[in-house]
């Protein structure tokens, strides 16, 4: 059965059509296509969890479904990885609400 997932990167999201069975390597390869970065200098995070996905285990394994968010982050020159920052819509209103809600 298909599924798909929302891999976040900054402010992109990259729809990834995949499979339960597929494992966390096989979505860093199709990501290398989409944005030229190796994929042993990718690591996929569960925001909510902030659990680095395995390589070697597949999406169901570590419980990723239908239409989860991943976060993506990349290694940096300094061989360290991104900090994962993703803005959800409630934080967003949250700092809205907080200036009254001017913009």
């Amino acid at each position: 059965m298909d599924m798909y997932i929302r891999v976040k990167h900054s402010k992109t999201t990259y729809f990834i059509k995949c499979k339960p069975s597929d494992k966390v390597l096989d979505i860093k390869e199709k990501l290398q296509e989409l944005i030229d970065q190796p994929a042993n200098d990718q690591r996929l995070v569960l925001p909510g969890t902030r659990e680095v996905l395995e390589d070697s285990k597949t999406l169901a394994e570590q419980k990723v479904e239908n239409d989860a968010v991943v976060a993506l982050t990349l290694r940096k020159d300094d061989n360290e990885f991104e900090e994962v920052n993703i803005v959800r819509p409630n934080d967003f209103y949250q700092s809205r609400d907080g200036d009254g809600g001017n913009w």
